[in-house]
């Protein structure tokens, strides 16, 4: 196996080549609204403009109604408007948050209201040539099992029949990935999966109910691992500046992680399209740096007026992913984490709304 030996990097050092935040005048000092929150989030660079100019209409996001969902759908409708595409983006989901759908359709997008599970209202979605596989559930597996398994292995089992011959990018997660040494760097796509807890073997499924139907039957498929996607409302960099704020103990024993800003890993999910293959590739999706939790909580300390409470030592192995075959293939995530970090330091503070859903990034033995 290839590993990365670098050191986790500092969280306040400028790397070589890498503009600083306030180098680039795209990227806002703070954010203060949800709306101010959106448009940062489905604001496409060039370099996704002229990819989407590619890919034919329609485009389908399985999934579209959760915590990525909505965002990635808008960024594909703005590019495709930016690039004069005539491209259709169609968001299928259950909708249980009948706001996500209202927003999708404020923005141009075409909702479609259909639960995977069902195989005959999956048989009725709108034929593509191109599909975003979103659907997975994570949270919760502790009190209902059988619920994740069904959701991660019949969901995928009837998009990948219904689109037999597509190009198909389906969203994994690093978890499939054990607990890994720190000093050695993240789990590159080669390690063997032997994840921990029912969620991850869950997850595994779904990967290879992916790549069962890839090898059967031809269909190209890309399994994109993402580790941590955070914004203001949710996210790694979100539970850690609220723990500070809030005066509550953060666990460093699992005291490393990997994290990206979602803009940039909607971005990079479209952007994997022409990299679907038969058997699948999979890509790790995530920062190539790694983070450590206590000097993170430290900076959102300086920046919140809070002092930082920690509970437990580091223990030396974490879940992080190698993203070398990520870099090669659609670059670096480009939106920097001091960035991020200012800005979740000025929501919090300043009250902004958070999902209430905790990414419990202390978990280390699967259990969630």
């Amino acid at each position: 196996m290839t590993t990365h030996r670098s050191k986790p990097l500092p969280v306040t050092r400028r790397r070589r080549g890498h503009a600083h935040p306030r180098d680039n005048p795209s990227l806002p000092e703070v954010i203060n609204t949800d709306a101010e929150l959106d448009e940062v989030l489905t604001r496409p660079r060039p370099v996704l403009v002229e990819f989407i100019r590619s890919v034919s209409s329609p485009l389908v996001i399985l999934g579209a109604g959760g915590k990525m969902g909505p965002t990635l759908a808008a960024l594909a409708q703005r590019a495709a408007k930016q690039a004069g595409h005539a491209l259709k983006v169609i968001a299928v989901s259950r909708f249980s948050d009948a706001a996500a759908k209202h927003w999708l359709e404020q923005q141009g997008v075409k909702t479609v209201s259909a639960d995977l599970l069902e195989r005959k209202q999956v048989e009725r979605l709108p034929d593509s040539t191109n599909i975003i596989y979103l659907v997975g559930q994570k949270f919760g597996t502790k009190q209902n099992p059988a619920a994740t398994w069904a959701v991660n292995i019949v969901a995928p089992a009837h998009a990948a029949e219904r689109y037999k011959g597509s190009r198909i990018v389906a969203l994994s997660t690093g978890n499939v990935y054990p607990l890994v040494e720190v000093k050695r760097g993240g789990a590159d796509e080669e390690r063997a999966l032997t994840p921990l807890g029912e969620y991850a073997n869950a997850a595994v499924a779904r990967e290879r109910l992916f790549e069962h139907f890839s090898r059967k039957q031809g269909t190209p498929v890309a399994l994109l691992r993402l580790s941590y996607a955070t914004e203001l409302r949710y996210g790694v960099l979100a539970d850690i500046a609220r723990k500070v704020h809030g005066g509550v103990a953060i666990d460093v024993t699992s005291g490393h992680f990997n994290c990206i800003w979602q803009g940039d890993a909607n971005e990079m999910i479209l952007r994997s399209l022409p990299l679907a293959g038969s058997p699948p590739l999979a890509i790790n999706l995530t920062s190539p740096d790694i983070y450590p939790v206590r000097g993170l909580a430290t900076q959102f300390a300086k920046l919140l007026g809070r002092p930082a409470r920690f509970v437990g030592a580091e223990s030396g192995s974490a879940f992080l992913s190698n993203t070398n075959r990520m870099r090669t293939a659609l670059g670096r995530p480009p939106t920097d984490l001091e960035a991020v970090i200012r800005w979740t330091a000025h929501w919090v503070r300043s009250g902004g709304r958070s999902l209430n859903k905790p990414t419990r990034f202390e978990t280390r033995d699967g259990a969630y």
